[in-house]
């Protein structure tokens, strides 16, 4: 039996699983924690990389990598990384990600020419913001790479030139989907100057071997790792809630939203990608629990002792800012209280309402840029939650899939080193094996206070 490996290197940890290449049963894994922050130095994933898969990788045929998207490294002519590199979660570049959005003649020019709008998360704008707020370090810049990027030229023992896929390279702001290719027109216009970027190789190529011996396939962004672990079909969207809440769905054809709200990425297999992210997902559940003095078990059972609607309590959950919609500096706030809903089980519910609300309409944005959605599928940590399934159930108005809890990300990485091992063209067909379908309910009153309450925000 072939083994192969599985690396989701995220904002939080480092996740490894080794699977059976033919059938992909995770026959084991293991984790080590990354550091929190929205910067943090390369080295740190590598170490965690190194804990993760002692011992774990000695006996596998190939491995890929699937890391978090739009991390920016900058590195020098020696390959030496120049300063920590900015995560998709750090928003300083959000007046950077409006300047360029003006010089380029508005969102619609960008949507046509890369398939999305620069905001803070996308790389572009951190190169606008590295130029302009440290130009020392941007003048011994040569190269910038993103997480897996980095990491897998790494694995390969960091001495060929490194490579990306074509998901992850759509999340740059730089590489446009629709033409295959580098727009290097618009690094340039970020950074000054044109740097070197990743060849961008094939799904399935063979881009190296490690120490070992181990075929290296390109590897991925993770959701890209997460819509091929889950075998997403057209017609498929997946919710997934982990610290970013993202709403994905693989497309035939590329996708050009002009109001910034849907990104037009591609996805790990040659098709497309698109897909919104909301920057407050699972961590809202967390912070909110602590609030009230529970754990989240706690909060679960406090959520479904409410009714839907939390009796007119309603959270936006814009706990470090926001990237859909564009509110980088907001912060969460609370609407409707009185009196007689002033209870630690509505403010529960609220909470629960509000995080799913957000993604609701990102995948109501989607759906108007023609990418039809006939079923949801539910992952990420928060997806465990009764609560969190009740909701959508009531919140996102399509039949909602519960997969078996698994690794996403990380069984897709697999599955793609798999793809390489056996230079097929097509990934093999793995079983995720039977998880729990939920009819939808209509409870529009939920959505409605939402978006009354997101209104008062500036219009928004």
């Amino acid at each position: 039996m072939a083994l192969v490996a599985g690396i989701d290197s995220s904002t939080q940890s480092c996740k490894i699983v080794v699977c059976d290449a033919d059938g992909g049963a995770v026959v084991r894994e293991a984790r080590a924690p990354h550091p929190d922050g929205t910067e943090v130095h390369p080295r740190e994933w590598w170490t965690a990389l190194e804990e993760a898969s002692s011992g774990l990788l000695d006996d596998v045929a190939a491995v890929a990598v699937a890391g978090q998207q739009h991390g920016m490294i900058a590195v020098d002519a020696d390959g030496g990384v120049v300063r920590p590199a900015l995560l998709w979660n750090d928003t300083r570049s959000a007046q950077a990600a409006l300047d360029l959005i003006g010089e380029l003649g508005g969102p619609a020019e960008w949507a046509g020419a890369v398939g999305n709008v620069p905001n803070a998360s996308l790389t572009v704008s951190k190169l606008r913001w590295l130029a302009e707020r440290e130009p020392e370090n941007a003048a011994r810049t040569t190269r910038v790479m993103l997480p897996h990027d980095w990491l897998t030229w790494r694995l390969a023992g960091g001495g060929a030139d490194p490579v990306t896929d074509r998901g992850d390279a759509s999340g740059t702001g730089y590489w446009s989907p629709a033409e295959g290719s580098y727009r290097t027109d618009l690094m340039a216009k970020a950074f000054g100057r044109e740097l070197e970027a990743p060849r961008v190789a094939g799904p399935s190529e063979v881009v190296g071997h490690t120490p070992s011996g181990a075929v290296i396939a390109p590897g991925t962004g993770d959701n890209m790792g997460a819509a091929l672990g889950l075998g997403l079909r057209p017609g498929d969207a997946v919710v997934s809630l982990g610290t970013s809440g993202t709403v994905f769905a693989v497309s035939e054809g590329p996708s050009r939203d002009p109001d910034g709200i849907v990104n037009g990425f591609a996805d790990a297999t040659g098709r497309y990608l698109p897909l919104v992210c909301t920057l407050n997902a699972a961590r809202v559940l967390g912070a909110t629990a602590a609030m009230l003095g529970v754990d989240l078990a706690g909060l679960d059972a406090l959520a479904l002792a409410a009714e839907p609607g939390a009796e007119g309590v309603v959270l936006l959950p814009y706990l470090d800012g926001e990237r859909t919609p564009v509110l980088p500096d907001a912060a969460g706030s609370l609407h409707g209280l009185r009196r007689a809903n002033m209870r630690p089980e509505n403010v529960a519910r609220a909470a629960v309402e509000g995080m799913l609300c957000g993604l609701a309409d990102g995948l109501s944005a989607m759906t108007r840029t023609g990418v039809p959605v006939g079923r949801v599928l539910l992952v990420g940590g928060a997806a465990r939650s009764a609560a969190v399934r009740e909701v959508a159930a009531t919140v996102l108005g399509v039949p909602v899939a519960v997969p078996p809890p698994a690794e996403y990300v990380a069984v897709g990485a697999a599955r793609q080193a798999a793809w390489a091992l056996a230079g097929t063209a097509e990934p093999p067909v793995w079983d995720l094996g039977e998880g729990a379908e939920l009819e939808p309910v209509d409870a529009p009153l939920v959505r409605r206070a939402y978006a009354e309450a997101r209104g008062s925000l500036h219009g928004v």
